[in-house]
């Protein structure tokens, strides 16, 4: 991975997702790309009764919204300098919509985008980045805790695996990671791979690419499945998991399958999906 992208919020507190994006980037001998929105919410017309005074509200809306950017980023450049990582930052100011749909195409353009989680807590547009990134960047994401702390550690990685393309893809986009882990668990949740994507095919696949695996297998009910990767995540003590994000669009509606919308919604590590 040789290009990273991270989009730092401007409404939440960032600093589990600084700690993980320098760090990675210092494991990895790479460069940062920040980039990050201040969100412009006055949508007056400009060709309105009175344009020239809206106007005027227009422009100091957009120079806050490219305050709070610069604001955010600053942070940023002052860490990865103290690290050592090179940063170069990208301070935008839009609506909230397509601030989304701007940091889901300029994701396309790297090897991996790291976001932080959204926090059903927080009733902020950054909540919103995570999965439109996910579903629309044709890539891998890195989403980050809103809980985590401390560096980025891949030492222990885990692969929930069911044999579907989404998995596959993802433990794909996660081979630069996999080749520095010191363990990698695959975690095979009701069996449910075709026998020539089994989880044990996988095993002996990472083998010939001089990767050790452990294998987990187990049972568990449809709304148990999430519980169980991460009841597994905890005992075998996880720095970083990698599973596919599945999900379709319907007139427009991000709709999630059941597990990847449980895994946004209370993951307690890293996490690496690929739609």
């Amino acid at each position: 991975m040789k290009s990273i992208l991270v989009n730092i919020p401007t409404e939440r507190e960032f600093r589990p997702l600084i700690d993980a994006a320098i760090s990675l980037a210092t494991s990895l001998d790479t460069g940062l790309d920040a980039i990050a929105f201040g969100y412009e919410t006055t949508s007056i017309g400009l060709a309105t009764e009175g344009g020239t005074a809206v106007a005027a509200i227009f422009e100091i809306e957009q120079e806050r919204a490219m305050a709070r950017a610069e604001a955010a980023l600053s942070i940023v450049a002052v860490e990865a300098q103290a690290a050592g990582v090179p940063c170069r930052c990208m301070p935008r100011t839009a609506v909230p919509y397509d601030a989304a749909a701007a940091v889901s195409a300029l994701a396309r353009l790297y090897d991996l985008t790291v976001v932080l989680q959204q926090d059903p807590d927080s009733d902020t547009f950054d909540n919103t980045i995570s999965q439109e990134v996910l579903f629309n960047s044709g890539g891998p994401v890195l989403l980050v805790p809103y809980t985590h702390k401390g560096v980025l550690r891949r030492a222990n990685i885990g692969i929930a695996w069911d044999g579907s393309r989404l998995a596959a893809r993802a433990m794909r986009d996660a081979t630069p990671l996999l080749t520095g882990a010191r363990k990698i668990t695959l975690i095979s949740v009701n069996n449910t791979a075709p026998f020539e994507a089994s989880v044990q095919a996988l095993k002996a696949h990472l083998a010939r690419q001089g990767l050790q695996a452990d294998v987990i297998e187990t049972s568990a009910g449809q709304a148990d499945i999430q519980p169980t990767i991460l009841s597994i995540a905890a005992d075998e003590s996880l720095d970083l998991m990698v599973m596919g994000g599945y999900g379709h669009s319907r007139l427009k509606e991000r709709i999630l399958g059941g597990v990847t919308r449980d895994m946004l919604e209370s993951m307690t590590i890293p996490t690496l999906m690929s739609h």
